[in-house]
C-alpha cells in the first residue's frame, strides 16, 4: 500500500513539473515560473504532511524520489560555482583598465560585508533581549543531547586558533584540494589563487604581451563556455525549488516548531529588520528599494528553499550583471567573498543570538556593555572563511561561542528548527552580498544605471 501511494506522490510532483513546463513553453517569464514553484511546492508540502505526518516512511521515501529535481538541482549549480568563480574573476582582474583597482573594488566589499555584520550582530542582540531568550529555558530531548557532543568533538577543529593562524587557513597551499571544497575556506581560498592568476596576466602585459594575449583567448573561450553552463543549469530554477520546497514543507515537524516558536520568531524579526537595513543602505544610494527587491526576489528565493550561499552564487552573479547592472568584476568577487565572507545571517545574528542566550547560563550578565561590544567583535572576525552551505551557521557559532568562552553543547537546543531559521539566514546572506556588490559599483562608478531601470525579465536577459 505504501508503494502505492509512494507512486502517486511521485506522478503528482511530475504532474506540477509538467505545469512549470508548459508555462516555460508559453514563455512565461522566469520570476512568475519560479514563484509558481514556490506556490506548488508549499501546497503540495502541507497536503502531504496533512496526509501522512511528517515522520511517516511514506513521505521520506517520496522526498528521496523529490531529491532528484531538489537536490539535483542544487547539486548542478554547485557543479558550476568553482569554475564560474575562477574564470569570472581571472577574466574580470586581467580585462582592469584605467581607473579600475582590484584593491578598492576588494576592499569595499569586504568593508560593506564586516559592517553590515557587525550591524546584524547588534540588532539579534537587541532582538535576543527583548524576546528574553535564554538556554536553559529549552527542554533538551536525546536528539538536542547528541547534537550537544557532536558540536564539543566538532569543537576540537576550530579550538584554540588565533587570529593569524585562522587568516592562514585563508592562503590556498593546494589549489587543487581547495576546487573539490575540501575545506570551510575552500572558496575564498580559490577566489585568492583566481585573483594571483589574474594580476600575474596583468603583468605578463608589459614584459611578454604575445603570452598574456594568448592566455586571455583561452580564458574569454572557457568563460563563454562556463557561463553557457550557468544559463542551462538556471533555466531549471523553478523545477528545483518547486521539489525543494515541498520536501521542506512536507517533513517540517510542526510540533517541535510550536515548542520553539519564541525562538523562532525573534529570529525571523532579526532577520527582517536586518533585510531592512539592506534596502535602506540602497535607498541612501539612490536605488529604488522596490524595484530591487523585484528583481532579486527569484535569487533571495532559491537561496531561501536550498540553504546555500555558496550554491546560489551562479545566480546571485547573474542578477548582479543582468539585472541590477553592476560589472563582472564586482558582481563575481561581491558574490565569492559573501559565499565566505561576512555572512549577515549565518556570521552575524545566529551566533550572537546564541551567546546572548547561553551568556546567563556561566553567570554572565549579558546586558554588560563590556560582553556585548567583545561579542560583535569576535562576530565580526569569526565570520572570515564560513563556509557557504549547510552547517556554517554552527561552524560560525562554535568559534563565537568558544572565544567568548561559552559551552558550544546548548546550540545544540536548537537542531529541531535549525533547517526553517537556516533558510532565512541564507537568503539574508545572498542579500548582503548582494547589497555589497551594488554598493560597491555605485560608489566606483561600475554600475550601470539603464539596466537597472529595465523592467526586463530575467528570461529576456539569458535564461
Amino acid at each position: 500500500m505504501d508503494t502505492l501511494r509512494i507512486i502517486i506522490n511521485v506522478a503528482v510532483m511530475l504532474v506540477l513539473i509538467g505545469v512549470l513546463v508548459w508555462m516555460q513553453k508559453k514563455h512565461i517569464s522566469f520570476t512568475k515560473r519560479v514563484f509558481t514553484g514556490l506556490g506548488l511546492g508549499l501546497v503540495f508540502g502541507v497536503i502531504l504532511q496533512l496526509a501522512y505526518g511528517a515522520g511517516s516512511e511514506v513521505i521520506s521515501k517520496s522526498t528521496d524520489w523529490f531529491n532528484l529535481a531538489g537536490r539535483g538541482y542544487v547539486g548542478l549549480l554547485q557543479m558550476v560555482v568553482i569554475p564560474l568563480i575562477m574564470v569570472s574573476i581571472i577574466s574580470a582582474i586581467m580585462n582592469l583598465k584605467g581607473k579600475q583597482n582590484l584593491g578598492k573594488m576588494s576592499g569595499l566589499i569586504i568593508a560593506i560585508l564586516l559592517i553590515t555584520t557587525a550591524i546584524a550582530a547588534a540588532v539579534s542582540i537587541v532582538t535576543t533581549l527583548t524576546f528574553d531568550l535564554k538556554a536553559i529555558e529549552i527542554e533538551a530531548g536525546e536528539r538536542e543531547q547528541k547534537r550537544g557532543v557532536a558540536l564539543e568533538e566538532r569543537l576540537g577543529t576550530v579550538e584554540g586558533k588565533t587570529i593569524p593562524q585562522q587568516v592562514l587557513d585563508f592562503i590556498p597551499t593546494n589549489p587543487f584540494a581547495d576546487m573539490t571544497g575540501a575545506r570551510s575556506t575552500s572558496t575564498l581560498a580559490v577566489v585568492i589563487f583566481s585573483a594571483f592568476i589574474g594580476v600575474a596576466v596583468l603583468g605578463l602585459d608589459k614584459k611578454k604581451p604575445e603570452q598574456a594575449d594568448m592566455f586571455r583567448k583561452m580564458v574569454e573561450a572557457v568563460y563563454g563556455v562556463v557561463m553557457r553552463i550557468v544559463t542551462l543549469v538556471l533555466r531549471l530554477t523553478p523545477y528545483g525549488i518547486l521539489a525543494l520546497i515541498t520536501n521542506v514543507t512536507a517533513t517540517t515537524n510542526a510540533e517541535e516548531i510550536l515548542k520553539l516558536i519564541k525562538f523562532v520568531g525573534a529570529s525571523y524579526v532579526a532577520l527582517i529588520v536586518m533585510f531592512i537595513i539592506h534596502l535602506i543602505l540602497l535607498a541612501i544610494f539612490n536605488y529604488n528599494p522596490v524595484q530591487y527587491l523585484r528583481k532579486v526576489l527569484p535569487t533571495l528565493v532559491f537561496a531561501f528553499t536550498s540553504r546555500s550561499s555558496a550554491a546560489a552564487i551562479p545566480l546571485n552573479v547573474e542578477t548582479q550583471t543582468k539585472r541590477l547592472g553592476v560589472s563582472d568584476g564586482i558582481a563575481n568577487l561581491s558574490a565569492s567573498f559573501g559565499a565566505t565572507i561576512g555572512q549577515n545571517g549565518c556570521a552575524g545574528v545566529y551566533p550572537a543570538m546564541l551567546a546572548i542566550m547561553i551568556a546567563p547560563t556561566v553567570g554572565i550578565d549579558p546586558l554588560s556593555w563590556s560582553f556585548i561590544l567583545t561579542l560583535i567583535l569576535v562576530v565580526v572576525i569569526s565570520s572570515f572563511g564560513v563556509a557557504g552551505v549547510g552547517g556554517g551557521a554552527t561552524f560560525a557559532s562554535l568559534i563565537v561561542l568558544s572565544t567568548m568562552n561559552l559551552p558550544v553543547a546548548l546550540a545544540g537546543l536548537l537542531i529541531s528548527v535549525e533547517p526553517l531559521i537556516d533558510m532565512g539566514r541564507t537568503a539574508l546572506n545572498v542579500n548582503g552580498s548582494i547589497t555589497a556588490g551594488v554598493i560597491t559599483g555605485k560608489v566606483l562608478g561600475e554600475n550601470d544605471p539603464e539596466v537597472f531601470k529595465r523592467n526586463a525579465d530575467l528570461d529576456t536577459v539569458s535564461v
